[in-house]
């Protein structure tokens, strides 16, 4: 697959930033697209239409700033400049059950700024896990990321994306059986590049 197409999307990214929007695109690349996790993940990558930041925060009252300085930054930008956007925070909120807790408060900004039904956030982290799994199921797989990472979605694309699936939820379902013919050998072979 290409590396992520240069567009002024992403130009302004701070060089600091770089491992963690490497490993990031990589993740997105093999896993959220190769297996076809997101059935509507493709487009706005390959179209430049989706943003990537890396918040240094360290604590998450700086994480909520540059959360709502992302939203705001997002919502200036049309749907055909950019559609979706990930704030990846590799410094803050390691644990899975401190991020779980943030989500609550990154709703509540969402509705704070004045953008509840413009955009909501969806979630990625290191140590996913869904509610009623075990830490080592293999479903937690599709939501596992590199880092911790904050998905703001467009609710205008959300919901086109469902008009043009009638059964979302088998989604979830085919992921499932992805994973468990992938497996966690094949998993770990999605990282390997022909150089290790």
């Amino acid at each position: 697959m290409n590396p992520t197409p240069a567009n002024d999307l992403n130009a302004d990214a701070r060089p600091e930033g770089a491992p963690y929007l490497a490993a990031t695109t990589r993740w997105l690349e093999r896993a959220v697209i190769g297996l076809n996790l997101c059935p509507f993940a493709r487009a706005p990558h390959v179209q430049g239409k989706l943003r990537l930041r890396v918040s240094h925060a360290r604590d998450t009252d700086a994480l909520l700033d540059d959360l709502c300085g992302e939203l705001q930054s997002l919502n200036a930008l049309t749907p055909d400049e950019c559609e979706t956007g990930l704030l990846i925070h590799p410094f803050v909120l390691g644990d899975f059950l401190d991020y779980n807790d943030f989500l609550d408060v990154a709703d509540a900004a969402v509705q704070a700024l004045g953008l509840d039904g413009e955009w909501q956030v969806a979630s990625f982290h290191p140590d996913y896990q869904f509610a009623d799994s075990a830490p080592d199921d293999v479903e937690n797989l599709s939501n596992r990321s590199p880092y911790p990472t904050l998905h703001l979605l467009r609710e205008s694309s959300v919901e086109s994306a469902m008009e043009t699936m009638s059964d979302t939820d088998s989604i979830y379902r085919r992921n499932i059986e992805t994973l468990q013919r992938l497996g966690a050998d094949g998993w770990q072979a999605l990282w390997r590049d022909d150089t290790d």
